[in-house]
């Protein structure tokens, strides 16, 4: 069937030519592949320290959990001002102070673990302080995008958006694993160096973060972001839908048990088990770089959250390293599919004098789903041990995508991403 001009997409050399938007992918690609990396060598770090300390392995996968917690506390409290925030301050100035943030908690870390004196308080509070900083970057860095491209070109900017994310999530991992296991500062002094890359190509944009303020004191700001979600259904049911399900299935949080004390792979294997999701992701983020989804959207969303949680089943059950590594690869590449919907929806029916509060909402069931959810893969850890909790989060992915169905007819029925 000929394409119609309603089904006509920009094509992606089209987004090639957007010289601001480059320098914006550059800077999230460079931070997301730096966040990687400090994720990995935190979290083996924390588990050693604990191990170390005489802990067993459930009260070591808690400790693992707690981090997640310790990074998603600030995310929840400071929500709604930093969406304000995006909202009436220039958003480049913010994400820039945020990678100052960020710098700031891996120098902390590379300093201390090189001078031997880090310990499972110290990364509880770096990782609270790293929170901080993403409370603010998501709403900022979300928001800022859209400025950079044409109307026309965001759901081919989304999914380059996710592609930066997830290559970085490939390479970040297997990166992390190789420097942890030479040394877990080398890790850290390399963040740092990849954060300051990631400031240097905000600095380069030259068109104007400064959205136009709606009138009106900050708490009246605050409101009416809390009230546009809630009043549109699409939104709330999409961003719902992704809090509970990887709120639930969030196994990746004890892939350092898996690969330490289940599947006997050490730091290397955790690198590569880290890779797997975004190996599925990336494919999958090619594909719709290349060919958006232009019909039944909501079926896709749906369909990619029930193969996100039968993945986690099937890796929760495997002690085959191939098979774990492949259930991995399909759990990532479904939950891109699912994402991918979730934020194309999200930015098209968004007002850009919005976004900022409606991306701060975002952030914090974003942040519930994946730091929270490490907190809850930890906490069920230490009742079921790992393979229980892991076995327990796919099948509550899979009872939330029949409750969502239900629950939100408008979204499953979703058509097109326009």
């Amino acid at each position: 069937m000929a394409e119609t001009a309603s089904d006509a997409v920009p094509s992606a050399r089209a987004l090639l030519k957007e010289r601001d938007y480059l320098c914006f992918w550059v800077s999230r690609w460079t931070g997301s592949f730096a966040a990687q990396i400090q994720s990995v060598a935190m979290g083996w770090q924390m588990y050693s320290l604990a191990r170390l300390a005489g802990h067993s392995v459930r009260e070591s996968s808690f400790l693992v959990g707690m981090l997640g917690l310790a990074a998603f506390m600030p995310v929840f409290l400071l929500a709604l001002t930093a969406g304000e925030t995006a909202d009436r301050h220039d958003r480049k100035r913010v994400l820039l102070l945020c990678w100052v943030g960020e710098i700031a908690t891996v120098l902390t870390l590379a300093i201390a673990t090189w001078q031997g004196w880090a310990s499972v308080p110290l990364l509880l509070v770096v990782a609270f302080l790293f929170g901080a900083a993403r409370a603010f970057f998501a709403p900022a860095s979300t928001a800022l995008g859209p400025m950079l491209v044409p109307r026309a070109l965001l759901p081919r900017a989304i999914a380059w958006n996710s592609l930066a994310w997830q290559t970085a999530s490939i390479v970040g991992p297997a990166a992390g694993g190789l420097l942890v296991a030479r040394s877990t500062h080398d890790a850290y002094f390399v963040t740092f160096g990849l954060y300051l890359a990631a400031a240097a190509a905000v600095l380069m944009i030259r068109k104007s973060g400064q959205p136009t303020v709606n009138p009106g004191s900050r708490w009246t700001l605050m409101k009416q972001g809390l009230r546009y979600v809630w009043d549109q259904k699409i939104v709330f049911g999409a961003i719902s839908l992704d809090l509970f399900a990887v709120l639930l299935g969030g196994a990746t949080a004890l892939l350092p048990v898996f690969a330490r004390d289940i599947l006997h792979i050490g730091a290397e294997g955790f690198g590569v088990l880290r890779s797997a999701p975004a190996i599925g992701a990336t494919a999958v983020a090619l594909l719709l770089a290349a060919n958006p989804i232009r019909h039944r959207a909501g079926w896709f969303m749906f369909g990619g959250v029930a193969m996100f949680g039968a993945a986690t089943c099937v890796f929760a059950l495997s002690r085959s390293l191939g098979l774990s590594v492949a259930a991995l690869a399909i759990l990532g590449a479904a939950d891109m599919l699912s994402v991918y919907v979730r934020q194309t929806l999200v930015q098209l029916v968004t007002p850009d004098a919005m976004r900022g509060r409606v991306a701060a909402v975002s952030s914090v069931f974003i942040g519930a789903s994946n730091e929270l959810g490490e907190f809850e893969s930890g906490v069920v850890a230490r009742l079921l041990g790992p393979v229980g909790a892991a076995l327990f989060g796919g099948i509550g992915a899979l009872v939330v995508t029949g409750a969502w169905g239900a629950l939100f007819p408008a979204l499953r029925k979703a058509d097109r991403l326009e």
